[in-house]
């Protein structure tokens, strides 16, 4: 049985070459390697874990089409990142009109988002897994286009080409998202006991 080491800066040049010939131990070893990675871009995006591997599964599929483009001088994870955001994107242009029909939020809708809270102590009270939940009760837009710029980093001239809207409308649906996950961890904040330093 074969093993194959990661590399400090990406996979192993090997395990990569045998992806490319299509050999399927190597492939599903990539697929083993990048899964947390690319699952945890997934969950982000999604509201569910079925969603979530849905997702993962297109992506990595694409990610071994395209392996033989893949530049050793970039970090695999980052490439494999964007080859993940990408297929969300695609993915959700494709059912953007479907999901908005399905899935419609009042946004005018804006009570209790002006709290103020203090980000220490909702640091302190909250874990990562918590402020997930709290994304994916966002509007299905609104989510996307929060993760795309505060955590993916992209811009809002980025994003506005990604999903069809000006830099304005992905500037708004930030705003929005940061006013109601404010809300949220206010509303949370009250109902857990207080922390004695």
């Amino acid at each position: 049985m074969r093993t194959f080491k990661q590399m400090e800066m990406g996979i192993d040049k090997e395990l990569l070459s045998l992806c490319i010939q299509k050999d399927r131990k190597a492939q599903f070893e990539l697929y083993r390697q990048s899964y947390s990675i690319l699952m945890s871009v997934c969950l982000r995006y999604e509201k569910n874990k079925e969603d979530a591997t849905s997702l993962l599964n297109l992506g990595f599929l694409k990610v071994l089409s395209n392996l033989e483009k893949y530049s050793q001088e970039a970090p695999f994870e980052a490439w494999i990142r964007r080859i993940m955001i990408n297929t969300i994107i695609d993915e959700f242009r494709k059912n953007r009109k479907q999901k908005e029909l399905i899935e419609y939020n009042d946004l005018s809708e804006d009570r209790g988002t002006n709290v103020q809270i203090s980000y220490n102590d909702a640091d302190q009270r909250f874990d990562a897994e918590e402020l997930q939940q709290m994304l994916t009760r966002l509007p299905v837009l609104s989510q996307k286009v929060f993760n795309l710029h505060v955590i993916d980093g992209y811009s809002h001239k980025e994003i506005g080409k990604m999903l069809d809207m000006s830099d304005g409308t992905s500037k708004w649906h930030v705003s929005f998202a940061r006013k109601k996950l404010r809300g949220m961890i206010a509303e949370t904040m009250k109902k857990l006991p207080t922390i004695l330093l």
